[in-house]
């Protein structure tokens, strides 16, 4: 068997994968869905898209957003610094304070503090 042969075989089968119609970084697009389509602005190379002097003018949603978001991590900050200690650590200590208290090795705090 030659290679000759071995080689047009693969060199057809080859061929034959890359009919495949695929535009990986094609500039242009069949699809309407990733056009920008007539939303979109073109780059104008000041900050934001303002000019300077002129004013931002802000949406409707964004107060309720900064309120929200802003709030929410204050409620959150408020409930994370309030919340029950439900460490192990913290009930082992408990639990070895409270035995050594019944055993008489360790005296109560409760009458230390009365006498």
């Amino acid at each position: 068997m030659s290679a000759r042969p071995l080689s047009s075989c693969l060199r057809a089968r080859c061929s034959a994968l890359r009919a495949q119609n695929v535009q990986g970084f094609s500039t242009r697009s069949n699809l309407r869905a990733a056009d920008h389509g007539d939303h979109y602005d073109p780059p104008t190379g000041y900050l934001f898209g303002l000019k300077p002097g002129q004013k931002y003018q802000k949406e409707g949603w964004e107060n309720i957003w900064y309120y929200g978001f802003i709030g929410s991590l204050l409620v959150t900050g408020v409930a994370y610094v309030f919340k029950p200690d439900t460490s192990i650590q913290t009930w082992a200590l408990e639990e070895a304070r409270r035995r050594l208290e019944v055993e008489g090795i360790l005296e109560d705090p409760d009458k230390a503090q009365r006498k």
